[in-house]
């Protein structure tokens, strides 16, 4: 539960710092359509870290009850998704883009997962 809150709090601050990295320090750097990719990945990895947060505290507040299973597959899925992106723009290795949906997945699964936990929990 603690840990969940921790990850949250640091991938929100390494959110902020890859967003203003990929608005100013790509700009000259990589192509338009890159950098829109790059924003996608900053969004998606500010979200989901504020929804680890979130899991956290719903973790502490109802126990358990599957809140940090999701709150893992919500991470994992964020690691995957965000940083498949981060490194498609960084390297140019188009494949890496193929990735991209395994994390998306895991984020969809994540949240279904926080669904489950909240309705077994009311």
């Amino acid at each position: 539960m603690k840990g969940l809150l921790i990850i949250g709090a640091l991938n929100g601050a390494l959110a902020v710092i890859l967003g203003a990295f990929g608005a100013h320090g790509l700009k000259s750097r990589v192509d338009t359509a890159m950098l829109d990719v790059w924003s996608t990945a900053s969004e998606y990895h500010f979200y989901h870290a504020l929804a680890l947060i979130l899991v956290g505290i719903l973790a502490k507040q109802f126990g358990d009850s599957g809140f940090v299973s999701a709150g893992w597959v919500m991470f994992a899925g964020m690691v995957i998704f965000s940083g498949s992106l981060y490194a498609l723009v960084l390297s140019g290795t188009r494949w890496l883009g193929a990735i991209t949906p395994l994390g998306g997945t895991a984020l969809i699964i994540g949240w279904a997962m926080l669904a489950w936990a909240l309705y077994k929990s009311a």
